[in-house]
């Protein structure tokens, strides 16, 4: 263990252990240090945290083979990464470990772990490759004026918001609610989640965070911690905020747009066709012609857009994995709802961000259909999964860049609709030969699958108080 590390946990009685499960929700416990110091190779964590959904409802065997009671819900092992560290501020300065959970049976990681199944792909673009990434991440959420019991007691109807009205980059609004404010912020630079950005969005009580780009594991940490720590300043400020997709009908989401570029070491950025030209394996050449005539990239970055391009009606339930996902992903909000892509184009499900918007050194794409309520871990993988493969197989671009997206009927891009709902999703990514299945695996694929029809039984079999104002008293 780092000597800094070690210095930091003494005076300390216990270390805080936190992993991700399937929807993104971290599931820890505290641990006394003597324990933690003696598990070197991880402590027991009961394997029900990948059987059950998100209100701790255990999924039917039939569809996740986890969820099976004859099994008798064994120990998985939580392996800590002690690169991870980090005090809380708002609990005592408590330590906080992440971990990755592993089959004991096998010592290798679980498949259905979204931090293990993120460290395999990176692994891939290295050994296969010789490539690394660089990921940003943009979250949008609402925030309200309530409680958990507040909350329960309305049953989740007329909640106060934050602020009134529609005042995004407003410079005033957040001294409102100054405490809450600038304690996420405080948070985070002592949690080491650097924010890029962090501003009022249009909507009322809406804020958004950039969060620095970095390498897709220390990204994606970030962004998970991110909203543990929003949640949790929140809960002492008499705050609740929510990163669901779609918490009004009339008002846009909440996105989690992903920011994605690919580097190869002495050489920088792969998208900056100038740094392209020197990367021996892929290098551009006039015997191999880029597909479109998109100024200041790749030949790589088409390949990989391809690849995402290709992949992305497959792992569309990863970027939108709730009922309510579906809700935000409609027409006329700014939310892409096509298999589609443009330069500078926000109403495409792809962005790509080039010179002169930015440097060549920053030529990235935007993926644009994930929201706040995604998984960060999953989505980076299969984003960078589906590219990978793109860049292996040099995938040709199946269209050129969209100037408008049309989603009326005999639109260029209403013939390739994405899902319009989870069920749609699901079912797609399930196929036999879908690209989820190539880039991801079976075992994840299988057991992602099954919690999807979970979380889709659950909503056919519900009565909403939509169904109940509608039809309790006219039919």
């Amino acid at each position: 263990m780092d000597a800094t590390v070690e210095a930091a946990l003494e005076g300390h009685s216990h270390v805080k252990l936190s992993g991700c499960d399937i929807d993104g929700i971290p599931r820890g416990k505290l641990v006394k240090m003597s324990k933690f110091s003696k598990a070197k190779d991880g402590l027991g964590f009961c394997n029900v945290v990948f059987a059950w959904d998100s209100h701790d409802v255990v999924y039917s065997s039939r569809d996740v083979a986890m969820a099976d009671e004859k099994t008798g819900y064994p120990d998985i092992i939580a392996v800590p990464d002690l690169s991870s560290f980090r005090v809380v501020p708002y609990e005592r300065n408590l330590p906080l470990f992440l971990v990755d959970f592993v089959d004991p049976r096998t010592s290798l990681p679980l498949p259905m772990c979204p931090r293990s199944l993120l460290k395999r792909i990176v692994q891939r673009g290295v050994t296969d490759l010789g490539v690394t990434a660089k990921i940003g991440i943009e979250y949008e959420f609402f925030n309200f004026k309530e409680t958990p019991e507040s909350l329960s007691e309305k049953g989740g109807s007329n909640l106060q918001k934050l602020t009134p009205g529609m005042f995004g980059y407003s410079v005033t609004r957040p001294l409102l609610n100054a405490d809450y404010f600038h304690g996420v912020l405080d948070a985070c630079n002592i949690m080491k989640i650097p924010l890029e950005g962090y501003h009022t969005e249009t909507g009322p009580g809406v804020y958004e965070a950039a969060i620095e780009y970095s390498d897709p594991l220390s990204l994606c940490d970030n962004a998970h911690l991110f909203k543990t720590v929003v949640k949790s300043i929140g809960i002492q400020s008499g705050i609740m905020p929510t990163f669901m997709a779609k918490p009004h009908n009339n008002l846009p989401g909440c996105s989690g747009h992903i920011h994605v570029s690919i580097s190869a070491e002495g050489i920088g950025n792969l998208f900056d066709s100038e740094n392209a030209k020197q990367w021996p394996k892929y290098a551009e050449t006039p015997e191999s012609p880029k597909d479109q005539n998109i100024p200041h990239t790749s030949r790589v970055l088409e390949w990989f857009l391809a690849g995402v391009l290709e992949g992305l009606p497959s792992i569309m339930c990863i970027f939108a994995p709730t009922i309510n996902s579906y809700k935000r992903l409609v027409e006329n909000y700014w939310a892409p709802v096509t298999v589609s892509y443009g330069v500078e184009n926000r109403t495409t499900a792809i962005r790509l961000i080039t010179p002169p918007t930015c440097p060549p050194a920053a030529t990235r794409l935007e993926i644009r259909v994930p929201g706040a309520d995604a998984n960060p871990y999953l989505c980076v993988a299969a984003i960078l999964a589906c590219g990978f493969d793109g860049i292996s197989k040099r995938l040709p671009l199946p269209m050129p860049p969209a100037e408008v997206v049309q989603t009326q009927p005999g639109g260029r891009e209403s013939e390739v609709r994405l899902a319009r709902s989870l069920k749609d999703a699901y079912e797609e990514m399930d196929k036999a030969d879908s690209v989820a299945r190539r880039v991801l695996g079976d075992e994840f694929v299988n057991h992602y699958v099954g919690t999807r029809k979970h979380e889709w039984r659950a909503w056919a079999t519900a009565v909403t108080s939509w169904e109940v104002a509608r039809y309790f008293e006219v039919v």
